[in-house]
């Protein structure tokens, strides 16, 4: 049997490589160079231009770790701790540890910042270690092992690591040869283990599954199926093959998806080039490069290796009074859940929580202008830590940009008077803050859309592509009783697994202030009209509900029992005595079906409702727990909620899941048109009238002359 040897297997990890090669390493606090190029300080508007970050320095209570204070961190820590210079010890994740919320809201531009700290997910000796280190003091304050169950995120070094160890398998290498795979075309990629039971207990694992390159840069299309691999992440070793033998691998024609390469017509009119052109330049301004201004809105905004992208202290301004107003504290999405429908030993462990063990962080691309985000947009890069401590810089992260797209935002025209013509249109422009992600085959994309009318829109889109499964069958015809259970045939040899997305949002809503906020039910109950009393047989009648405890603010959505939420302060009235609040308004959604007891369900309990309220707690961010990979569902969002803690009257954060089934269809094949779901946080009751009644309107003086429209 022929070895494979280095350099043959330099596209194995193709993948992997694709996401170390987004990040920029930063070669010393001063240098000013990345990748030994030197850069120079811009307005991020220019995408193509790289900024310095080795000289930033935090303006904001909320501003992320700098570049200088990663540094300062890993320095620290290198003296507290041996381990971290000799790779014991690794680092998972770094942040800042964010202030006390009161601190934070009662702090000015101009005053003095809170003392910085950074909170380190550490993992060595076989515990995971949550460290505190000051910044100003320079020493760690706080060191404890956590014990709940599970480990920290996966670094991409673990990911890289383990896709090798198959290599070092006799009977592994052999199975490939079987397959008729060359080695040079091989990829492995690492499907994250869950948790079932005892042979997962006491070490870290994972699974390691592969593909071919032959013909395709889409390697996802041409799975190795019925070769399973388990691996141990620390001992670099392999646990169990699985062998069923080889199954058919998918064709590579039609599974290439680069615009470069493509060679297929497209039958469809040409659509000519589009942009919407601001001759006055963006309307919206980026201060201290996380401070946002638009409109009547201001919020803080940062790059985050977990949660991707946050959103704090989001206020908009009264257009009566002026006052800024608060609206939400923080948000960010909390978690993501993806459980694949395929019971069968290779696939059963497919339950992903792609936030709390890879991090939506590391694997954002820097996005592509004009087609993922339009002409001025502007750009924020991340900053997060490597495991070893070291700053990197991961560009063009996040994206602002003004959204016009012929929408409305109010109209009325009258034809009552004939002596005058009433006909008032106003138009929607909105602000849109965005990030995608590529978590393996799937990319997320991540939009907080901003209204002038006090709307917050949040959508997610995913696309990709399909985690598919080898079969020996290329028509349904073929199947005969045979269906498999998994999912259809979505082209020759080709089946699309059935399966959910499930992204649980942390909402913090500080409606007119941190403090004495409730939610209400507000309830459409039917009436049934007494006889003789009207021509009417039934009608719907409004009645409102205050959670007093959380287990009365744990909900699943009804079509036919139909309820608004509202967050409101029951201490801020408007001119006619309503409590100023905010209404939560679901998109298009799914449940999760899976049976409580199943094991992915058990670590994603936090799907078991659409809607949650609990009592703030700085400690309670992340749904699914800190310890995500592996865990057993001892520390989530169910676990907290079923303390029934009164939330009345209260800093309460709200958190809402959005879902969808997924049954895979042809189209999707091989790469997915985008779809999307969406909720909104709408105004309630917050403004004494409409807020944007006095919206000037667009005239035609205003815009640049295009090109006319052609008639044929």
């Amino acid at each position: 049997m022929a070895e494979p040897s280095f350099a043959r297997l330099s596209l194995l990890f193709f993948g992997f490589l694709l996401i170390f090669a987004t990040y920029s390493w930063v070669f010393g606090p001063d240098s000013g160079f990345l990748f030994g190029i030197q850069v120079r300080k811009t307005l991020r508007s220019d995408p193509r231009v790289r900024v310095d970050h080795s000289t930033e320095k935090p303006r904001h209570p909320l501003d992320p770790l700098t570049v200088r204070e990663i540094e300062r961190v890993r320095t620290i820590l290198l003296g507290y701790d041996p381990g971290f210079g000799s790779g014991s010890a690794t680092i998972h994740s770094m942040a800042l540890d964010e202030p006390e919320k009161r601190r934070v809201v009662k702090w000015k531009k101009g005053n003095k910042l809170p003392s910085r700290r950074a909170a380190v997910v550490a993992y060595w000796g076989g515990q995971a270690h949550e460290i505190t280190v000051d910044l100003d003091s320079a020493r760690v304050v706080s060191d404890l092992v956590n014990r709940t169950s599970g480990y920290p995120i996966l670094t991409l070094n673990d990911v890289f690591a383990a896709s090798q160890v198959p290599l070092k398998s006799v009977e592994f290498n052999r199975s490939i040869e079987a397959r008729g795979v060359k080695f040079s075309d091989l990829v492995c990629i690492t499907p994250f283990a869950g948790w079932f039971g005892p042979e997962e207990e006491g070490r870290r694992v994972i699974r390691v599954q592969c593909y071919t390159l032959q013909g395709t840069t889409n390697y996802f299309m041409r799975p190795l199926e019925g070769l399973y691999v388990m691996v141990d992440i620390d001992k670099l070793e392999v646990i169990k093959i699985i062998d069923k033998g080889p199954i058919t691998i998918p064709k590579a024609s039609g599974t290439e998806y680069r615009f470069a390469v493509q060679n297929k017509p497209v039958h469809m009119d040409r659509i000519n080039p589009i942009s919407m052109e601001q001759p006055d330049g963006p309307s919206f301004r980026v201060e201290d490069g996380h401070l946002v201004n638009w409109a009547n809105w201001q919020f803080h905004i940062k790059a985050d290796q977990r949660a991707g992208m946050i959103i704090s202290q989001a206020t908009v301004r009264d257009s009566e009074t002026g006052e800024a107003r608060s609206v939400m504290y923080k948000g960010f999405p909390s978690e993501l859940f993806v459980p694949y429908m395929d019971p069968e030993e290779g696939w059963y462990y497919k339950g992903y929580m792609d936030a709390g063990e890879l991090g939506l962080g590391p694997t954002a691309m820097p996005l592509v202008p004009l087609n993922d985000c339009p002409r001025n947009a502007y750009y924020i890069d991340g900053v997060f830590a490597s495991p070893d401590g070291k700053a990197i810089v991961q560009p063009n992260m996040i994206c602002l940009f003004e959204r016009y797209a012929g929408d409305i935002s109010w109209r009325h025209t009258e034809i009552v008077f004939s002596d005058a013509d009433v006909r008032e249109s106003r138009p929607k422009v909105t602000l849109v803050a965005r990030m995608a992600t590529s978590v393996g085959n799937y990319d997320y994309i991540f939009d907080w859309e901003f209204q002038t009318d006090g709307l917050i829109r949040v959508t997610v889109a995913a696309s990709g592509m399909l985690m598919v499964k080898g079969t020996p069958y290329e028509n349904v015809d073929d199947l005969g009783d045979k269906e498999d259970d998994a999912g259809p045939l979505i082209s020759e040899n080709v089946i699309g697994v059935v399966h959910d997305h499930f992204i649980t949002f942390h909402l913090d809503m500080d409606i007119d202030g941190p403090t004495n906020n409730s939610l209400v039910k507000v309830h459409l109950e039917k009436k049934r009209v007494h006889t003789g009393k009207s021509p009417r047989k039934s009608y719907l009648k409004v009645k409102k509900y205050i959670a007093k405890t959380e287990k009365d603010a744990q909900i699943k959505l009804s079509l036919y029992d139909p309820y608004e939420f509202h967050i409101v302060n029951p201490n801020r009235k408007s001119r006619v005595g309503n409590p100023a609040g905010y209404r939560i308004i679901p998109g298009g959604n799914a449940a999760s079906l899976l049976d409580h007891d199943d094991p992915p369900q058990i670590r994603g309990a936090f799907t078991n409702n659409q809607i949650w309220v609990t009592p703030y707690n700085r400690s309670e961010q992340y749904a699914g727990g800190v310890l995500m990979y592996q865990s057993h569902g001892d520390d989530t969002l169910q676990v907290w909620s079923d303390r029934d803690r009164p939330i009345e009257n209260k800093d309460i954060v709200l958190w809402y899941t959005l879902g969808f089934h997924h049954v895979p269809c042809q189209e999707d094949y091989p790469v997915m048109p985008t779809v999307a779901a969406s909720f909104e946080l709408k105004p309630a009751n917050f403004f004494d009238s409409n807020p944007i009644l006095g919206l000037a309107p667009f005239f035609d003086k205003d815009l640049p002359v295009c090109k006319p429209f052609a008639s044929s």
